[in-house]
């Protein structure tokens, strides 16, 4: 319940939740916990909109879809987070961040949990209403939510060094 309620609360204030969450001190378990539930939420929200997709092109059958999307969230793009994260740190460590790897991992990772409610309304959205300036509109709201979350999150945890 203290996840959905500090989700709520980003939304609210960003830089006070991940100050918050970067003082409790390094816990990679949290971290990856984080990327493990934003990357599931994320796969599930691609349900409706394959099933939507497997009705009118049935020459590729759905469980072939989420096989292929279970392969993608769930598989791959926790590495490539990871990767992002580290090449993000080496940036803002070459721009004079003073923050530490962890730091940088986290504010990726819960940028993404942030944003994921976010996603499964754009599943929704492709699934019910179909290709058009709506479900534009609505993942444009997903990215900017998750790009402005990530900027204010890689901002606190590059402004203040947290070495213990």
């Amino acid at each position: 319940m203290a996840l959905i309620l500090d989700i709520a609360a980003t939304y609210r204030s960003p830089r006070a939740v991940i100050r918050r969450l970067l003082a409790s001190g390094p816990r990679e378990d949290r971290a990856l916990v984080y990327l493990i539930l934003a990357c599931g939420m994320i796969f599930v929200a691609q349900w409706p909109r394959l099933q939507r997709e497997a009705y009118f092109d049935p020459s590729i059958p759905l469980d072939a879809r989420i096989g292929a999307a279970l392969l993608a969230w769930v598989f791959v793009a926790p590495l490539v987070l990871y990767a992002i994260a580290a090449l993000a740190h080496l940036i803002a460590r070459i721009l004079g961040g003073k923050g530490t790897g962890y730091g940088a991992r986290l504010a990726l990772f819960w940028s993404l949990l942030v944003a994921a409610p976010v996603w499964l309304l754009h599943g929704l959205a492709a699934a019910f209403i179909g290709p058009g300036v709506q479900l534009d509109l609505v993942g444009g709201l997903a990215l900017s939510v998750f790009f402005l979350c990530w900027g204010m999150a890689m901002y606190e945890a590059e402004s203040t060094d947290l070495r213990l």
